[in-house]
């Protein structure tokens, strides 16, 4: 079973940096603001490279973003 909490962990990521979802769709994963939202409710599965992106940009462990653990580094 794909364990979904990552929709929970990206929402957190960004509003605790103060970012738009407009902004990180943009400017971090360069795709449009629709698609991230869908993302964030869990109405699309976030591709990999995607998530690689954004573990990159918020300098966290691909496994803190999909909620396999608490340890961001």
């Amino acid at each position: 079973m794909i364990n979904v909490d990552y929709k929970k962990r990206i929402r957190d990521l960004r509003q605790e940096n103060d970012l738009t979802q407009e902004f990180v769709a943009r400017n971090v994963l360069g795709i449009s603001q629709t698609m991230y939202a869908r993302y964030e409710r869990g109405a699309n599965e976030m591709p990999i490279r995607h998530l690689i992106s954004l573990s990159k940009y918020y300098q966290v462990t691909t496994d803190f973003i999909l909620a396999l653990t608490d340890k961001r580094n």
